[in-house]
């Protein structure tokens, strides 16, 4: 739907501007929602709830496939009473308006404004809640909301970090309503959250949030939140800007291969200097695929290796040189058993995280 008809149907628009920073008395007039696997329904329950009137601005980030048509602002728009338009870089930040990332750009909020970035991917993902997140919580400081929905991992479980670090306030799904509990569950696990709350609370609940007015906290020093949303902002690293805000450590970015600088403030997580960044569990899980990827090639390369053995070991013996017929045969034998070493070793992990998955479940 076309902005100009929202401002037919729905209530107009006020825009924040610096100015309201300056207030000795502050609302939480900034709402962030980060959202992935199963959360289509939450998100359609929150919009439907959510007042025309609502005094706040809202920002969505959805993991999507980058290829995905970018049609979530139209499946909110339809249920919401607010405006609901997918996000334009350089568009201000306006209290009653609704913006969602679209895929394949990250959305950061910086100096009253939306900017789209095609950076590096964050957690795996571009939009990342995270970066939106952290943009959010040093631009507007105390007068952020964040919220983390259903999904899987635990992008926005940092971000969620630094809005409570610069004073702002933290809600997320409650993991027993969500479809996939990970984002939510991670979320609490770094975060003293302010609510945790279904889906169908989750309007009534930013609601309240939004209309209590709040003081300017006394924020706690020595963390500096400023230069990654910058870095974000303007997709400009560098290793001797990422020296200033983590530690290098003998790690490498499964992506593209790059050193990884440690930054230790929501819990361990990594960035390297082209960019991509992991929390420590996302690290983890994507050197596992790493090492399985790398079994199944060395798996691959024995049992060419093998065939090629015997060969070899074949037309030697049909030659009568039965001293270089038994040698090759010997490696092609080697070959068959350390095949069928990996085959036992990527059959067991196989069955590992299958179980893993299975408690999981149960946990839930």
């Amino acid at each position: 739907m076309r902005a100009d008809d929202h401002s037919r149907r729905k209530a107009p628009a006020r825009q924040v501007t610096a100015e309201c920073r300056s207030r000795p008395a502050l609302h939480r007039d900034i709402t962030v929602i980060g959202a992935s696997a199963g959360a289509i329904g939450p998100l359609r329950e929150l919009f439907s709830r959510l007042p025309r009137d609502y005094p706040a601005a809202v920002f969505v980030v959805m993991h999507l496939a980058p290829d995905s048509p970018g049609v979530l602002p139209d499946i909110l728009d339809r249920v919401s009473p607010m405006p609901v338009v997918p996000a334009r870089s350089g568009a201000a930040v306006r209290v009653g308006t609704a913006t969602v990332a679209p895929p394949d750009m990250h959305l950061v909020l910086e100096n009253d404004r939306v900017r789209l970035v095609h950076g590096p991917r964050e957690n795996r993902h571009r939009p990342s809640v995270d970066v939106l997140f952290r943009s959010a919580a040093v631009a507007y400081e105390p007068r952020v909301t964040g919220v983390v929905l259903s999904g899987m991992q635990d992008d926005g479980a940092a971000g969620l970090w630094a809005i409570k670090r610069r004073g702002g306030a933290a809600v997320v799904q409650d993991p027993k309503d969500a479809e996939f509990a990970d984002m939510p569950r991670n979320a609490m696990e770094i975060v003293d959250v302010d609510a945790c709350v279904p889906a169908r609370d989750l309007a009534a609940t930013l609601l309240r949030i939004a209309s209590t007015s709040v003081e300017i906290p006394d924020l706690p020093g020595t963390v500096d939140m400023e230069k990654e949303p910058r870095m974000s902002a303007r997709n400009d690293w560098s290793m001797e800007a990422l020296d200033t805000i983590g530690k290098r450590v003998p790690l490498t970015c499964p992506e593209c291969g790059g050193a990884l600088w440690e930054m230790a403030d929501a819990g361990p997580r990594f960035r390297c200097h082209t960019g991509h960044a992991y929390s420590q569990r996302t690290l983890a899980d994507e050197q596992s695929i790493q090492v399985e990827a790398a079994l199944w090639a060395a798996l691959r390369r024995l049992e060419e290796s093998e065939r090629i053995a015997g060969s070899m070991a074949a037309q030697a013996r049909n030659r009568g040189n039965e001293r270089s017929a038994a040698y090759h045969a010997d490696i092609a034998q080697a070959h068959r058993g350390h095949a069928a070493t990996l085959r036992q070793v990527l059959a067991e992990r196989t069955a590992s995280t299958a179980a893993e998955t299975v408690d999981e479940t149960l946990d839930d």
